[in-house]
């Protein structure tokens, strides 16, 4: 059986005796938006195994002398990469989904041109081979097939 490190599933004095740290610190941290568990209902705070890590890695900070100003930035900064870590993930997927089916010389079925004209800004899907009418007067964006 897997467990879910972002499930929140301890209660506060457990997380705050799996971090070593007293429970009042815990909801400090929570006030000040460094490390926030999730809530059960009525409000009572749960932690996830990721929140109990994240504790000991702010206590660690702290103990080498960074303020808590400077660890919520530290925090705030590493899910800025975590998520843009997944996003670049995501992407390259993505991309590679669409280079297989371009090698494999089929249309991408959601493939679109648009046209886009300059004095009203109107954008027009088009069929492929398809031009704009009047042609001066449109951008059209597209890709070319390889």
């Amino acid at each position: 059986m897997i467990v879910d490190p972002y499930a929140p599933i301890f209660v506060i004095s457990v997380a705050a005796e799996l971090a070593e740290m007293h429970p009042q610190t815990l909801r400090q941290y929570d006030r000040l938006g460094i490390v926030s568990p999730g809530r059960a209902p009525g409000r009572a705070r749960r932690y996830s195994q990721h929140d109990v890590e994240m504790l000991r890695e702010v206590q660690r900070l702290s103990q080498e002398g960074v303020s808590l100003e400077g660890i919520r930035r530290i925090m705030d900064l590493q899910n800025q990469v975590d998520a843009l870590r997944a996003k670049v993930v995501e992407l390259s997927d993505e991309l590679e989904a669409v280079s297989a089916q371009m090698a494999s010389g089929l249309p991408r079925a959601n493939s679109r041109v648009f046209a886009a004209g300059l004095a009203g800004g109107d954008i027009v899907a088009l069929a492929r081979g398809q031009r704009p009418r009047p042609r001066s007067q449109a951008v059209v964006v597209w890709r070319p097939q390889r």
